[in-house]
């Protein structure tokens, strides 16, 4: 089923805000260094449930970081109520997933350069995970 153009603009107001959330409570953390950006956010036709896919660079720290915006999950979604409490009359729960994109597109360049061949060590471009 395709998005309707409410769900995409809630999905665009959702995604502006998280991406400037998560990366002042990086900087504000004192993690130096670490870029978070939310490459996309999908919201369910009731609008309840929002979906957000983080990208973290660099990635040996994605998944530690990962865990710790999950753990953060209310506090996070307080903040985005009161950044868009004059836009969405309800915020919808945030699902947070690791968005692998550009690791796996860098594993598909190095192959083509001759880095890697896939051919011969088959466990170089193992298949994605679906979410």
């Amino acid at each position: 089923m395709e998005e309707t153009q409410r769900q995409k603009k809630i999905a665009g107001i959702i995604q502006k805000d998280l991406a400037d959330i998560l990366q002042r409570a990086a900087t504000d953390g004192g993690l130096k260094g670490i870029l978070i950006s939310v490459s996309k956010v999908s919201v369910t036709t009731d609008l309840s449930i929002a979906k957000a896919y983080v990208s973290i660079f660099p990635n040996t720290e994605a998944q530690k970081l990962l865990e710790g915006i999950k753990a953060n999950q209310v506090a996070i979604r307080y903040e985005l109520a009161q950044r868009t409490k004059n836009q969405l009359r309800k915020v919808p729960e945030l699902n947070f997933y690791l968005d692998d994109s550009l690791e796996y597109i860098d594993k598909i360049e190095k192959s083509l350069k001759g880095e890697e061949n896939p051919i011969e060590n088959r466990d170089l471009l193992d298949k994605r995970k679906k979410s």
